[in-house]
This record gives structure tokens, sequence and C-alpha cells, in this order.
């Protein structure tokens, strides 16, 4: 029988208990204490936005971190009927803000946490200090483990000139398992913000000398040239800057083309991130019918009833956008989904504006037109594919099934399995016959696999090796977009393995798969699935029947040889088929002494970048990369 409650079983917590309780409701990820610093930015971004304080000041100090803004400031020791002051009030009282009344003061980031904002850094960290300057007044207040615990206030000579609020704080171990910001992500964050917010200059101090200073001029443009470096198609983008006379809504907009087959929309209300709602499908709406209709008075279609998709048209779409906009609802804490958004204030001014752009850019345009007339032609090839293959009596959802080259493992516990993929017969012969083939799985692969990046929709379609490796993987796709939808409990292998040779072809072959799981599935990577084996690349074998030695690079068999006084010889292992089952077992397959590498991306934009300048179409940048890293080539990792 199951556990009776009691009327003692029922408890009413306060907010501060709550939070602390449960801090992942408000919090997110508790992983690291960067929301908390998130939090606070986020009240500095809505004084900018609101025409006060162009300077947001972030210090990173061990384990304390401080924010100073140059903004108007709380009024200080202004005190409530609660009898606590504005500034005590808006750092510990649940639903306290200026962002709440449609006529209110603040229209508010969509950075920060519903209905807490700064609260939770007070909550979740061992202490807080906020002070804030105002009309030559000065309050500053301390909370201790989310308490409150002792207010200052005084005077200053300045005629009024200062004003601003500073916070720092300590997050506390209770409720992360890191204490830490994250610093990469953190950066990344800032300087999308100053992008969002032109003007805005948030400098980031982290200790010493070590201070990063990030503005913008161009807005939103810088940082569509980022994303779209090397492989835009069109010179003069589609820029769009719409501020509502006497209201609140704003609309900044970029939109460009580019050489690949995917489309990027990024979509941000409120300075916030958004993943989906009816903005983003009102905006494709009108993209779709605005291109269709000057399309057609071109004659650039076949007839006045033919129509391009909102697919074929966003093939090579790369859009920024951020709305600003009252009253918007989201369906969670974290502010990713929009439920209710009022976009009738954009819809007819973007449409004007797309119409004027289109007319104005005619030679621009019919690229774009010629590339999506030919997305259409591709998808309706595919599509005739598909159906061919259902008359065949393949099944619907897979391209084909898992390879019958590929050696699984038997056992049912997938979290333990690892699976090999390798280049050829011969150096998979070696991996299957030494291997466990308990938890160890091998995959051939014909030669170099196919270089996803700047192949099209239909040749990645019909690689056998690709489709093979996103079924073995245990990974889902759509046949019809290419689009991998990746599920944890359906991974069929907790460690990926690239194994190949330790020389120039070896790490081509590395790179093309690196490039695969980038395209169609970096989750893979993010998560930490997919390593490198590192074959060696010296057998040493010591005189007088002593044994034998692996190492793995010259810089090992130099180091070797400098402290090693015995005699001994020295063989290159030519490559992975060559090798014994023996040596195969040794040095590739047995986890105490294989040498493998985790594959890890600490700045994905900027790895995006760098798959884009050396896998994709463009030969300058591939070209400058190599001339500047020449000499760091390692072929043996």
């Amino acid at each position: 029988m199951g556990k009776l409650y009691t009327k003692d079983s029922i408890e009413s917590l306060s907010p501060l208990e709550f939070t602390r309780l449960r801090p992942g409701v408000y919090c997110g990820n508790t992983e690291y204490s960067t929301q908390l610093l998130v939090e606070i930015v986020s009240n500095a971004i809505d004084e900018y936005r609101n025409g006060f304080g162009a300077k947001i000041e972030v210090t990173i100090n061990k384990d304390v971190v401080t924010v100073k803004d140059n903004g108007q400031g709380f009024i200080p020791n202004s005190f409530r009927e609660d009898g606590k002051t504005i500034l005590e009030a808006a750092f510990s009282v649940l639903n306290t803000s200026g962002k709440y009344r449609e006529d209110g003061t603040y229209e508010g980031t969509s950075l920060g946490s519903f209905g807490i904002g700064s609260k939770i850094t007070t909550f979740l960290s061992h202490w807080l200090e906020v002070k804030t300057t105002r009309d030559s007044k000065v309050e500053k207040i301390r909370f201790k483990e989310g308490v409150f615990e002792k207010r200052e206030t005084w005077m200053i000579r300045d005629a009024g000139t200062s004003h601003g609020t500073v916070v720092s704080w300590q997050p506390s171990e209770e409720f992360f398992t890191h204490t830490e910001v994250e610093i990469n992500k953190i950066k990344d964050l800032f300087q999308t913000i100053v992008c969002l917010c032109p003007g805005l200059k948030i400098v980031l101090n982290l200790g010493g000398d070590n201070s990063i200073i990030y503005e913008s001029t161009r807005g939103l443009d810088d940082l569509v040239d980022a994303a779209v470096a090397g492989k835009e198609l069109i010179d003069t983008r589609f820029n769009m800057s719409y501020s509502e006379p006497r209201g609140k809504n704003k609309m900044d907009m970029v939109l460009t083309y580019t050489s690949n087959y995917s489309s990027t929309i990024v979509p941000y209300v409120n300075t916030g991130l958004t993943e989906t709602g009816q903005h983003i499908t009102q905006i494709k709406t009108i993209i779709t019918r605005e291109f269709n209709k000057f399309f057609k008075e071109k004659k650039w279609l076949k007839s006045t009833d033919e129509n391009l998709s909102g697919e074929d048209l966003q093939e090579g779409m790369y859009i920024v956008f951020n709305l600003t906009a009252p009253n918007v609802s989201y369906d969670a804490q974290v502010k990713s989904r929009i439920t209710k958004i009022d976009m009738k204030p954009f819809t007819t001014v973007l449409g004007e504006q797309l119409a004027y752009w289109l007319n104005n850019n005619e030679k621009e345009i019919k690229l774009i037109a010629d590339k999506a007339i030919n997305a259409k032609k591709a998808r309706e090839a595919a599509k005739k594919a598909r159906e061919k293959a259902r008359e065949q009596g393949k099944k619907k959802e897979k391209v084909l099934k898992i390879d019958s080259k590929l050696a699984d493992c038997y056992s049912k516990d997938r979290s333990c399995c690892e699976i090999y993929i390798t280049e050829g017969d011969s150096a998979s012969g070696n991996l299957k016959s030494a291997r466990n083939n308990e938890f160890q799985a091998v995959l051939p692969v014909r030669g170099k696999i196919l270089n996803v990046h700047k192949a099209t929709i239909d040749k990645i379609q019909k690689n056998a090796e690709i489709m093979t490796m996103i079924d073995a993987f245990g990974l889902k796709i759509d046949t019809k977009t290419m689009k991998v939808t990746y599920n944890a409990n359906d991974l069929r292998y907790d460690k990926i393995i690239i194994m190949s040779d330790a020389d120039v072809d070896g790490a081509h072959i590395k790179n093309l798969f690196y490039t695969f799981i980038w395209n169609f599935c970096p989750q893979l990577i993010y998560e930490g699935h997919v390593y490198a084996g590192v074959p060696p690349l010296y057998k040493i074998t010591l005189a007088g029947n002593k044994g034998y030695k692996y190492l793995k690079n010259d810089e090992e068999l130099e180091k070797f040889r400098k402290t090693h006084t015995g005699k001994y010889t020295v063989n290159r292992l030519k490559g992975l088929g060559e090798m014994s089952v023996e040596e195969t077992e040794e040095t590739l397959i047995d986890p105490k002494n294989r040498i493998i590498k985790q594959i890890t991306i600490e700045d994905s934009m900027a790895a995006g970048k760098l798959f884009d300048d050396l896998m994709g179409t463009a030969i300058l940048p591939r070209k400058k990369y190599i001339q500047e890293h020449s000499e760091e080539a390692e072929y043996n990792v």
C-alpha cells in the first residue's frame, strides 16, 4: 500500500524556499551558474533599449561576478507599503517589475525567466550586493543566502550626474554542479546582443589585462557577415528597420542567400532567441507570397498558375530578425516557443519593403529565382524516386536497411557499445577479428565518403555510406528534407570512433566524417559521442627479446631516441590493413591501451565558419587557411 498523506503532508513554500528547492524550474540547466549572469545583464539591456545606459561592464573574478550599468538606476531609499524599498523588492519579491503594464516603463527583453528575473540570482547565491545611484542619492543592500541582511544609504555631491546600478554575487555550489560562468557561451551572447542593440557597448573583464569589448555599428548585418562569409550569392541584402510611430512595435530584419542547400532563420523577439511561433510562420508566408508574385510578373515561372513552395524559396536563404513587441506570451519559462504575438503591425510593412527590394534588385533576384526553380526540380525528382521505391516494396521511411557489412555487437545495453568506422575491407577485417563483439561493432566504408558540405540533396540521398551510417547510429531521417532527428534513447552506440591511417589520406577521411556529423547531427559531438582513433606510427622492437612498444608520432619517436640507450629497431607502420590482428587488438581495440581522442566543440559559430572555409565551395578561404596554418598540421590525429 502506498504511503497515505495527512494534513501535515501539504506544504506552502515561500518563493525563496521553492526556488532553492527546485532551482531548475526557473534556471533551466543548473550545471553552470550562467543564467544568473544572463538575468542581471537582461535588466541592463532593458535600460539601454529604453534610452538609458549605453555601456554594460561585466567582471568575472574567480567565483564572484559583477555587472555595472550606467542606466537610470532605481529610485534610492523609496519605501513601499510592505516596508521594503523599491530596490529591495526588485531583487527579492516575486513578480515585481516595470514590464507588466501595457503602458509600463519597460518593454523587457526575453533573456530572463518569467516572474522572477533578478530574484533568481539573489535566491541561488551565497550573497548578493546591489548598489544603485540616482539624483545624487545612493542605496546599497546586501542579501545572504537569499535573505535581506542590511541596507546603507548616503548622498554624493555630483549634481545628479552619476546614475546606474552595480550588482555583485557569489553563486552557491548547493544549486550548481559548477558555480563558474560558461565563458564561451557568454562571449557568443554578448556578441549577439550588441548586434541586436547597435550602439550598446559591453565590456567583459576576465581578470588582469584580459578585457574584451563588444560593439556593433551595423547591427544585424554584423551577425549575418559572420554566418555567411565566403558563401553569399548576392551583394544587396534585404535590410529592414521599422519602428511604429508612437508605438512599441519594432522590427529589424536582414535577408540574404547563400550557396547552401538548407535554410537558416534566426528569430529574435525582444532580444531573446526563439524556436517556434506564428511570427516565424507569418514571415515565411509573406516572403513566399511576395517572391512568387514578383517571379510571375517577370515571367520567370512557366505559367501564371505555377507557384514555388516555401521550401523551394528557402533553399540557401539566411534570415536574422528581431521583433520588439508588447504582451508576448510563451509556453515555458525559457521563452523559446511563442504562443501569442500580434503580427499585424509588421505584416503590411514587411510586404511593402520586400516588394520594393525585389523591384530594385532584379539582376540578383534572378539568381535567387534560378536557385529556387532548381530546388523545385530536385524536390520533384526526389519525390518520384521515393514513389518508385515504395512501388518496389521498400519501407517509406527508410532509404536502405543497415548495410550487411556492419559487424554489429550483441550487447543489449547500447550505452556501453561502440562502433568503429573505417575505410576498406582489409583494415576492417583486422578490426573485426580483434574486437570484443559483445560491445564493439565495425562498419567499413568504401573509400572517402561524400563531402556533404557542398553536395546536393539528391547526391546525399543516393550515397550508400552516408545513409548506412545514419541508419546504423540509430538516427531518424526525413528523406524529403534530409533533416536528422536525434534521440538519445535511440542511439545505438555511446562511442562512434573514426579510425583511419596515420597519413594525409587518413586525416582527409576523418575530416570528411566530421563534416558529415557536423552537418547532419552536431548533437553527437556536443554530447561527447564522437571520437578519433589514433593509430601508432612506429613500432619499436627492443633487442634481446625485451619486447616492443608503439609510438604514435615523430615527436614520441624523437623523445624515445633521446632517452633510450639500448639497441632497438624502428619499423614504420604503413596502415591499418598491414597490422597483424594482435597489433590491432593491442593498439586500436583494447580500451586499456588504445588512444582515442574525444572530438569537442567549444565555439559553435567558429566551428561552423571553419567547416564552411575548409569544406565549402569557396576556394579562397580554404587557400588562406592553409597558408596561415600549414605548419600546424599533424597527420596522425
